[in-house]
């Protein structure tokens, strides 16, 4: 009988261990975007009837709280608004997100000092030509290790939304990339979009890859 010889102390399978990534908690709307003028309400594109606001939602998972387009430029209402809704105070935030150069969707972000401020890079670079108190650092492809940067151009050329998951959905923060979800439904851009053939393709793209969209100027809504 042929006797069997082992090697002993080296281990015949060889386990790899890898870390999880780090998990989106919650996310809570700050506040609820409005347009200056919508269509969907019989309102013409030509004249604005309203003050803007955008939608601004705060992303918070292991490690991080991540605002994204901060909306209010006066800093006591959106202190006020960001304790009302999230309980947190500005210097809470870890990290801003700017979705596109609009003024609207960056009006607050001088409030959150103690936070890292990121947007795409193009959209980093026009950021930066203004005369903040610092800079805005070009946004790496996913955030934090759980939140992706996904380019959607077509309302401006380098309009940049975020998706992450949280509690079995796919969450897409889009900006401007859908203004609301009657825009949405129609793939319409906003009137003052850079290239409309390109924003319904970028909610064609979206579509699949949400099951929850967080529109620009209006509420969440279900794909």
């Amino acid at each position: 009988m042929r006797r069997r010889h082992f090697i002993t102390g080296i281990p015949l399978l060889a386990t790899t261990s890898f870390a999880a990534p780090p998990r989106i908690n919650r996310w809570t709307i700050v506040t609820i975007g409005n347009l200056t003028r919508n269509r969907y309400w019989g309102e013409s594109d030509a004249q604005a009837v309203r003050d803007v606001i955008c939608t601004c939602t705060l992303v918070s998972g292991e490690g991080f709280r991540l605002l994204v387009d901060p909306s209010l430029a006066g800093k006591t209402e959106m202190a006020k608004e960001l304790d009302r809704r999230t309980g947190l105070k500005l210097e809470d935030v870890t990290a801003v997100f700017v979705t596109h150069e609009h003024g609207d969707h960056y009006a607050g972000i001088e409030h959150f000092q103690k936070a890292s401020w990121y947007a795409g890079a193009a959209v980093a670079e026009i950021l930066n030509a203004k005369s903040f108190s610092r800079k805005v650092e070009p946004a790496p492809g996913k955030l934090f290790g759980a939140v992706g940067v996904v380019p959607t151009p077509g309302h401006t050329s380098g309009h940049h939304s975020l998706r992450f998951d949280c509690d079995g959905k796919s969450i897409v923060a889009a900006g401007d990339a859908v203004a609301t979800r009657d825009f949405w439904l129609e793939r319409r851009s906003y009137y003052n979009a850079v290239d409309p053939a390109l924003a319904a393709r970028t909610m064609d793209k979206l579509a699949g890859i949400a099951s929850r969209i967080l529109p620009g100027h209006d509420n969440y809504f279900a794909v």
